[in-house]
């Protein structure tokens, strides 16, 4: 598996109309990530949400644990340091 550098050096090469979006989507995913780790129950809370709406097959059921787990990962993300 290719690292980030490697990953982004390929799209400079290949494909350069797409690094500002593979730019502003690893910044957001790596703040999402970052901000999920600082809090181990919310980083299990959500990923059992998006486990489980995985396995759900009520697509309305499926489709509230997902909005939830997103509502969460949003709220981490706006957390200082700390909270």
């Amino acid at each position: 598996m290719p690292n980030p550098k490697a990953l982004r050096a390929a799209i400079a090469q290949h494909a350069p109309k797409l690094l500002v979006d593979f730019d502003r989507r690893w910044r957001r995913d790596i703040t999402d990530a970052y901000a999920l780790a600082r809090n181990p129950q919310l980083e299990a809370r959500v990923h059992g949400l998006e486990d489980q709406a995985a396995e759900e097959p009520d697509f309305a059921r499926a489709k509230v644990m997902i909005e939830e787990a997103g509502q969460l990962r949003r709220e981490a993300a706006k957390a200082e340091p700390g909270q």
